[in-house]
């Protein structure tokens, strides 16, 4: 078994639930099969396996190290990544015409997830460098494409988003990096930019020719001024190295490493404080800032960078879940191994009688059930939204223009769940992960601590908690009139209908019970916008995004039973083999996050309902 993913489980949510197999009747998708699917998954997981596992404790252990002047990182991560680029994943997911393989969306991310799991480190270079990649080929010009897309997906050059600042963390509103227009260039709009970047991940590295950095800054109004609050917000390519014009490396930009930060996880990314523009690096010309280049309109960077954002929550979210389905096989694979204790009742308490293996202690059980919904659950989830990003961009190519709006929505209110929701459960799986382990769990000669220590950072990473349940309550289910929440809830039911037409008891059982909690979770909503108050609206944002995510949640979990409910007879039919325990397994999870989680979303949205003051009232002198 391997301890990264299950591929068992992939096949289910990618062949079995999603039928990823129906995206090759897309004309885009129309050269590919169920064959080249799993050639992708093969290679993916053969890499991850052979080249990123076997590192990831070392560059633990020996994170990345700046001197001054050049940031070492252990060899083994170089490596893994040329195999990573000379398999061409770099570009899976493009067109041909950029040398991709215009896989599916949904097959791109569960060949990724692979990365994700074995080593979340070494997997954040090629994640960030396609999200960068993406938002030019969406938003850049032609010239800008050709002189650092094309070399970002030939694995040459690898790429960052530059958003925070240390005065101004996730406000972005209050970043001051300012960018000054010089000119008309080949590569558009030249400005010179001036400004500090913190917390850059992959902002500083010799891991590739170049790095291209995607920057918000402000353009300064008529009177020198920076513009207040966001509208001031514009966004730049500013390169490490400048390109002449033949496309080989110009001279380096004035981007300079002001230094490393240390984090308790994610230690083989290097995450980084960058000066732009302050002198640092002498300039032939004498003139003072670094060379940037405008995407997309003057004033409008933010709209095009939430490009990149949106991509990297879900992207988040995918990687909260690979840690915590790689922590549930090393904790299962434990407590399969390891004999402790007796069994409780009769001849458990002979101290002569042999121990049994941890696993069949009713307890162990129950953590490793919780696990196992919690991760297998956030994985059909972003698989889910996805398929949701092929849907969406085949209904745009064949002019379906409803269609393609009610997926929008979809995906747009799905987002912050998806991000979330792994980002706190499946970090509850790898701490459940450690408890399995016992007294070793704590220890660094065991995985899971690291995994616990990697995972953690997801909670914060592109949007804290209390950054996506504003966006959720109070931007996504009140967009275009609830059209969104609408669309959940209309899905949801169509579930529960099928749930229902089965005629199987359980499966009738988990509907009604998804109902109740679904339409609880629809009136709640209506009561807090009722308020008349935002900050009354608002106050409680986070719990609302658990009630709402656990909901979510629990329909993903009955989609899932419907589909290995239908599958069980003919794989008993088949022997009492290990599809029919997996089936099993399916089933019990359904059961476990039925029984036990969703009836969690009750007492959140009884508070949500009272529209309580507690946390709005608290005045910081009472602390």
């Amino acid at each position: 078994m391997s301890l990264i993913l299950s591929r068992r489980d992939l096949n289910f949510v990618l062949y079995e639930w999603l039928k990823a197999e129906d995206l090759t009747q897309i004309p885009r998708y129309a050269d590919h099969s169920r064959e080249t699917f799993d050639a992708a998954l093969d290679t993916c997981e053969k890499i991850a396996t052979d080249l990123f596992a076997p590192h990831n404790k070392k560059s633990d252990a020996n994170e990345p190290h700046f001197d001054g002047e050049t940031v070492s990182i252990i060899p083994e991560v170089s490596t893994a990544l040329r195999a990573f680029c000379d398999a061409g994943l770099m570009a899976a997911g493009q067109d041909y015409e950029y040398g991709g393989m215009q896989l599916p969306v949904t097959l791109e991310k569960a060949a990724f997830a692979y990365f994700k799991a074995a080593n979340v480190g070494t997997s954040s270079y090629p994640f960030l460098t396609i999200g960068n990649a993406n938002l030019l080929l969406t938003h850049g010009t032609p010239a800008q494409i050709d002189t650092f897309v094309r070399p970002e997906l030939e694995g040459r050059f690898f790429g960052t988003m530059c958003l925070s600042e240390p005065q101004a963390g996730s406000s972005l509103s209050d970043i001051t990096t300012r960018a000054d227009y010089e000119g008309e260039s080949p590569l558009g709009q030249q400005y010179r930019l001036r400004g500090n970047k913190m917390w850059i991940s992959a902002g500083e590295h010799e891991l590739s020719e170049n790095i291209v950095h995607l920057v918000l800054a402000k353009i300064p109004g008529p009177d020198g001024k920076l513009i207040p609050g966001v509208k001031g917000i514009s966004l730049f390519i500013v390169p490490k190295y400048l390109a002449n014009a033949d496309g080989s490396l110009g001279e380096h930009n004035d981007v300079v490493l002001a230094g490393l930060n240390h984090k308790m996880g994610y230690r083989g990314t290097t995450n980084c404080l960058l000066n732009f523009g302050e002198g640092m690096r002498y300039r032939p010309d004498g003139k003072a800032g670094a060379i940037g280049y405008l995407v997309g309109e003057p004033h409008k960077g933010l709209a095009c960078m939430f490009h990149m954002m949106n991509e990297a929550r879900i992207g988040v979210g995918l990687g909260a879940v690979t840690l915590g389905y790689t922590g549930y096989l090393h904790a299962l694979d434990y407590a399969r191994n390891r004999p402790q204790g007796r069994p409780v009742g009769p001849g458990g308490k002979d101290p002569a009688s042999p121990q049994v293996k941890l696993v069949e202690h009713a307890d162990i059980r129950r953590m490793l059930l919780a696990q196992k919904s919690y991760v297998e659950g956030g994985l059909a989830l972003n698989l889910y939204c996805a398929r949701l990003v092929d849907e969406e961009h085949a209904a745009k190519a064949a002019g379906e223009a409803e269609r393609h709006r009610e997926l929008s929505l979809l995906l747009d209110i799905l987002t912050p769940i998806a991000k979330s929701w792994p980002s706190q459960w499946c970090l509850e799986a790898n701490n459940l992960a450690i408890q399995v382990h016992g007294g070793y769990g704590y220890t660094r000669e065991y995985n899971v601590e690291q995994f616990y220590r990697d995972n953690r950072l997801n909670p914060i990473h592109e949007g804290t908690h209390g950054i996506q349940g504003l966006d959720l309550l109070g931007r996504k289910v009140v967009m275009q009139d609830g059209a969104a929440l609408r669309l959940v809830g209309e899905r949801l039911r169509a579930s529960c209908e099928r749930a229902v037409a089965t005629g199987d008891k359980t499966l009738a059982a988990q509907a009604a019970a998804l109902g109740k909690a679904s339409q609880r979770l629809a009136e709640v909503t209506a009561t807090l916008w009722s308020a008349g108050d935002p900050n009354v609206t608002l106050a409680n944002a986070s719990v609302y995004l658990e009630a709402f995510g656990h909901v979510v949640v629990a329909w993903i979990w009955l989609e899932q039973a419907l589909v290995a409910q239908a599958a069980l007879p003919q794989a008993q039919g088949e022997g009492e083999g290990e599809d029919a325990d997996f089936y099993r397994g399916k089933l019990a999870a359904a059961a476990f996050f039925f029984r036990f989680e969703l009836p969690k979303v009750y007492p959140q949205l009884d508070l949500l309902a009272t529209l309580d003051r507690t946390t709005l009232d608290m005045q910081d002198a009472w602390f």
